[in-house]
């Protein structure tokens, strides 16, 4: 990058209310990023920054939605040496910014969490879960950032949301073709974080996500009844609808 990437005028444009204006913007950052085989962390990092805050400023929740699913599109045109890297500065930037977000403003970022976590499951799912390396890489950064064990930096509400959600998006990506999801190494951060947290709280979290019904039943384990007739379902709120 030539210029400061948060500075573009394609990255501003992207939370223009004109749809023409946005989609010419996206259009733009896509042809700039499938064009690259190597981006520097701090280029990266510098182009989340402005992503960042091009999200902070699109007020309309549609339009919020809308461009959550637009930013979480950019990893399928990404050739595949970004894809990681690009991944990383995501949840460095979302860990970096998350003290700084307002109340009024949480939403959108925890559906662009949601998006980007489901994004990255879809990655790994179209090399059909088989690119070791991949895997191992991703639950490294996971490990690193949003579900990091010891790192006081990295808030708690992070924590709790990816953990929230965690199955959910597994589930999206990989319910048509469960036998090949690398089910153990997937969960590796979140048992990490069970057995390492100093936090009672967090790792109460991390053992709930593991003791989901879903598992269970992925695993051919016995189920509770209301899960296997789809009582439980309704008893609770799932988040933000895609």
């Amino acid at each position: 990058m030539t210029a400061d990437p948060q500075n573009s005028p394609f990255i501003k444009h992207l939370a223009s209310s004109d749809k023409l204006i946005r989609d010419s913007a996206l259009d733009s950052l896509r042809t700039y990023l499938s064009g690259r085989s190597e981006i520097s962390e701090i280029d990266l990092l510098k182009l989340w920054k402005g992503l960042f805050y091009c999200m902070w400023m699109q007020d309309k929740p549609l339009h919020q939605q809308h461009l959550a699913r637009d930013l979480a599109s950019l990893v399928e045109v990404l050739q595949q040496p970004v894809v990681l890297p690009f991944l990383d500065s995501f949840w460095k930037t979302i860990a970096r910014e998350w003290g700084g977000i307002e109340a009024l403003r949480m939403d959108k970022y925890l559906f662009l969490i949601r998006q980007y976590l489901n994004a990255s499951f879809r990655y790994l799912s179209r090399q059909n879960w088989n690119n070791e390396a991949a895997i191992e890489q991703y639950a490294e950064i996971l490990e690193e950032t949003p579900l990091n064990v010891l790192d006081v930096k990295i808030p708690n509400g992070l924590r709790y949301h990816v953990l929230d959600i965690y199955i959910d998006e597994l589930e999206k990506v990989g319910a048509e073709k469960l036998e090949c999801i690398p089910l153990e190494k997937l969960l590796e951060p979140v048992r990490r974080l069970e057995g390492e947290s100093k936090v009672k709280s967090v790792r109460n979290a991390a053992k709930e996500t593991l003791d989901d019904d879903r598992l269970k039943a992925w695993r051919g384990e016995e189920v509770h009844k209301e899960m296997r007739e789809g009582g439980s379902e309704d008893d609770e709120w799932g988040g933000i609808d895609d």
